[in-house]
Parts: C-alpha cells; sequence; structure tokens
C-alpha cells in the first residue's frame, strides 16, 4: 500500500470546491445548503466552488466522476467538500481518474456514504478527512456546535496534533430541511456521558482506517477497495453508524463478517462513535435510544470477544453522525493512550 501523506491546507481567502458525489440533494433542500455555504464564507474565510452536478438531483455517475475530477485537476481549488452522503456513492468509483487524484493530492472532508471516496483516496496514498459535511455541520440550525467548529478549524487550516475531547452534549433529533423555522435555533441536545475504555491499559498508535460501518459493508459485498486483511495490520479502526440506525443484530453480523474475512484481528484498536439514535422513521424517545446505545455497544463488544479479543475499545467517540461531531484524519495519525484514557490525532 502507498504510504500516506497529508495534502497541503487552504488558507483563508481561498477557492474550496463544493460536491455532492453522493446525492444532489442541495437542489432539494436549499436551506441548509445555502446556510452553509455562507457559514464557510462568513466564518471560515473561503470560497466555494460549485459545480454541474452539485445542486441536481439524479446526476449520473460519470457526471459526478467528471466534477470530481475537475476539482482535483484546479490549481486554484485547495479542498475538496461533499455537500452531504447519499447511497449510491459506490457506483461512482468505477469512473474515477486514479492517476489524475494521485498526481493532485488534496483535503477531502465528508462522511456517510462519502466513505466510499475516503477508502480510495486512502489506497492512493493520500490523507482524508472524515466529517464535516457542508449541509449537516456547516448548515446546522442556528450555530455551528463549538467542539464541531474547533475540529473543523484545526483539520482544515492546521498540520500537527489534536486532542479530542468526550462531548458534554448530544443531540440526534433533527428538525424538517424545508421549514426556515428550523434554523432559528440550535439542536435540542441532552446531557452526554463520557468515553467508555474497554480492555485499556496500553497505548496504541497508528493509521485510521474505517468510516460508516454500512457502507463499508456494501463495499466489501461488491469488492470494492478493500486490500488484503494484512494491508490493515497495526491500523486504527474507526466506526460510525448512520440515521437508518442498523439494528444490533446487523452491526453484529457485519462486524461477524470482517471477522470472517480476517480484517477485525487486524486492528489493535477501535474507535466506536456515539450513535445515531433517532431519525424520522424511527423517533425514538430517550429511553428507548438509550437502550438502543447500550445493546450497539454490547454486540460490538461481543464480535471483538469472537475476533479480536485483545483489542482497546473506545465507545461514544463523537464522530461521524453524531453532533456535536470531531472530524477523523482517514489514514491520518491516531494515538489512543488506554492509560491516560487520551485520544489525538494529527491533522
Amino acid at each position: 500500500m502507498t504510504p500516506s501523506r497529508y495534502p497541503s491546507k487552504p488558507r483563508p481567502g481561498d477557492r474550496v470546491a463544493v460536491l455532492s458525489p453522493s446525492s444532489g440533494l442541495p437542489g432539494l433542500l436549499p436551506l441548509p445548503y445555502e446556510l452553509g455555504l455562507r457559514r464557510l464564507r462568513e466564518e471560515f474565510g473561503l470560497e466555494p466552488v460549485e459545480y454541474p452536478a452539485t445542486r441536481k438531483m439524479g446526476s449520473t455517475p460519470r457526471e459526478r466522476a467528471a466534477d470530481l475530477h475537475a476539482a482535483f485537476a484546479d490549481p486554484e481549488i485547495k479542498a475538496v467538500m461533499a455537500s452531504i452522503g447519499g447511497d449510491d456513492q459506490i457506483t461512482l468509483l468505477p469512473h474515477l481518474d486514479r492517476d489524475l487524484l494521485r498526481a493532485n493530492p488534496k483535503p477531502f472532508f465528508g462522511y456517510s456514504d462519502n466513505t466510499n471516496l475516503l477508502v480510495l483516496l486512502d489506497n492512493l496514498g493520500i490523507v482524508g478527512y472524515h466529517g464535516g459535511s457542508l449541509m449537516v455541520e456547516f448548515g446546522r440550525p442556528g450555530a455551528l456546535h463549538p467542539q464541531t467548529a474547533e475540529s473543523l478549524r484545526a483539520a482544515l487550516f492546521t498540520h500537527g496534533e489534536y486532542e479530542l475531547a468526550p462531548a458534554k452534549e448530544s443531540g440526534s433529533v433533527n428538525r424538517d430541511w424545508k421549514d426556515p423555522h428550523t434554523f432559528e435555533q440550535e439542536p435540542d441536545l441532552l446531557p452526554a456521558d463520557g468515553w467508555t475504555w474497554h480492555n485499556p491499559g496500553r497505548v496504541v498508535e497508528g493509521t485510521s482506517w474505517g468510516g460508516n460501518l454500512e457502507i463499508l459493508a456494501w463495499m466489501l459485498m461488491a469488492d470494492r477497495e478493500i486490500l488484503p486483511p494484512e494491508a490493515y495490520d497495526g491500523r486504527v479502526l474507526f466506526l460510525d453508524t448512520s440515521e437508518e440506525l442498523p439494528s444490533a443484530d446487523e452491526v453484529y453480523r457485519i462486524l461477524r463478517n470482517m471477522g470472517e474475512r480476517g480484517l477485525l484481528r487486524r486492528f489493535p484498536a477501535l474507535l466506536m462513535a456515539r450513535a445515531k439514535n433517532w431519525s424520522f422513521d424511527k423517533p425514538l424517545d430517550a429511553e428507548a435510544g438509550a437502550v438502543y446505545r447500550r445493546r450497539q455497544r454490547e454486540t460490538v463488544l461481543r464480535a471483538l470477544a469472537e475476533y479480536a479479543p485483545d483489542a482497546m475499545a473506545v465507545f461514544d467517540v463523537d464522530c461521524g453522525h453524531t453532533d456535536p461531531q470531531v472530524v477523523i484524519p482517514f489514514g491520518g495519525r491516531i494515538r489512543v493512550d488506554g492509560t491516560a484514557r487520551r485520544i489525538t490525532v494529527t491533522y
């Protein structure tokens, strides 16, 4: 595998690409998108550049690939940001020019379905950034969460170590993005428990790999961008689950199958995100949401006991589909210090 390298970072005033590699939801839901663009300009000092498929629902994989190629090849574009996720980015992968991407490395920000692109870039030796979609984090109603904003600024503009901290509050409940009143106040958050550690007492340091668990399952099924198991030796695995709220049984089966493939035992440490536990299709109340998270943790521990019993794990890390959200450098260095209960990433 190609050794990872960190692309050059943008500076205030630079142009950054805003793309929709998965879904053209900015065209259907303009309110969070326009808010995200405004904050990117006014609060981060960056100039967003849109592409033909950014606001186009139903764009083809070829059209979205052309946008990515144009953004990466343009020397004036200093970073590439996903508007949001989706569910079919896997169909984009065969249309991408890997030589072009490798020759023009740039920071790419996205998560959820954008796990596809992050894995591909990692295979090309380019560190990406798991987090920071324009419609969700930048377009958050009311204001960016301070913890999210701090992590985004560090990931966007700085190089070096950044220590993560457990969120003191978190939330999963969303409001209707079609309603302008949604954006008048911040989402409701509840007090959050700290991280939960499993098998601490040592220090693990390595490059990260992972992303959204459901998307990784699809990539494994399609055999897209997944390397032989030994390629992941010593890496730090990080995982999150989406607003589709996969059941504990489904989470176990995905992890079991990763174990059967020989993958799980390759990772000496796992960062498991605080599970999103509410959606419009599954509006769990506080008690049911707590049960959902507990069952997910139990099933992850079951899979680890069977396939990676010596692995260290940290639960309820605020990455992926979480509010607040910290950015995880995909392919970047992570130090998981179980003795001191500290997690440090390198942006």
